[in-house]
């Protein structure tokens, strides 16, 4: 039953309202740390949720997934990653935990452990990291539109490619994105701006470099939600015996519809709603 509640979306809270009625505004800060300035957003009051980007992508990509998180009554941390804005580039020979290790600085520097960590697409590496490493600030992790070890076509590996090719015409660049990203009918002309291909080779390169398993069942400890766009064309819908062969047994899943691998901009109330309603359930 409690994973059935799980999945009960959240329903009727304002687009772009605090709890408290008001525009909810972002704070920014600057931590320095070892590996240098590492530049945090934040917002709203309540228990904390960390969004986490995808590939070579920075926070804005939750624009418009934060206030309606903020209106549910959640406070949402959105650490830039290190090459964009203001936090320093990653240094070279940096791993996935050292990635993770700026998310715990960014939930310690905020007081909010224990925190609910989401990470689209790639950056759930780095959510699953941290629950491994830092166990004490994670209260549950999610993964939205995230990859478990399915085969990824190769015509869609050469639109990701040409996604990053900035000097591409953005007709060309836009047929890339629609092939790899985006559900039938949904704008891509949403990314076409926001990639960040050094920070993507920076960040494939600390993946390489993290040569341990032992991160990758995140829901052996910690309450996990898969968040799956149903037209996925790179992560399609695993069942949910999968992900718990794949993750561990507290997996809790959650099916997106009309949405791509992109699925942040494609559907951003329903991701709302599926990560507020998981995080009612851990109360």
């Amino acid at each position: 039953m409690r994973r059935r509640a799980a999945l009960a979306l959240a329903a009727g809270f304002p687009a772009a309202l605090s709890p408290g009625g008001t525009k909810a505004m972002t704070e920014h800060r600057v931590l320095d740390l070892p590996a240098g300035a590492l530049e945090i957003g934040a917002e709203g009051r309540g228990p904390a949720i960390v969004l986490l980007p995808s590939l070579g992508r920075g926070a804005e990509d939750f624009d418009e997934v934060a206030p309606l998180l903020v209106a549910a009554g959640l406070r949402v941390l959105r650490p830039e990653p290190r090459g964009i804005g203001r936090s320093a580039p990653l240094r070279p020979g940096a791993t996935l935990h050292d990635m993770a290790a700026d998310v715990a600085a960014a939930i310690e520097a905020e007081g909010a452990a224990p925190a609910i960590v989401a990470g689209h697409a790639a950056g759930n590496w780095v959510a699953r990291v941290l629950a491994h490493d830092r166990p004490e600030l994670v209260r549950a992790v999610a993964m939205l539109a995230a990859v478990t070890g399915t085969e990824v076509d190769p015509d869609i590996r050469r639109s990701i490619t040409a996604s990053f090719d900035l000097a591409l015409p953005d007709e060309e660049r836009l047929g890339h994105l629609r092939r790899a990203y985006f559900a039938e009918g949904n704008d891509a002309r949403a990314w076409l701006p926001g990639w960040h291909p050094a920070v993507s080779v920076a960040q494939r390169a600390a993946s390489a470099a993290t040569t341990d398993k032992a991160w990758l069942r995140a829901a052996e400890r910690h309450p996990l939600l898969y968040v799956a766009a149903a037209e996925d064309a790179i992560a399609p819908p695993p069942s949910e015996e999968a992900l718990r062969e794949a993750l561990g047994p507290r997996v809790t899943r959650a099916v997106v519809a009309r949405a791509g691998h992109a699925l942040v901009p494609e559907q951003p109330r329903a991701v709302a709603e599926a990560l507020v309603a998981f995080a009612r359930s851990l109360a």
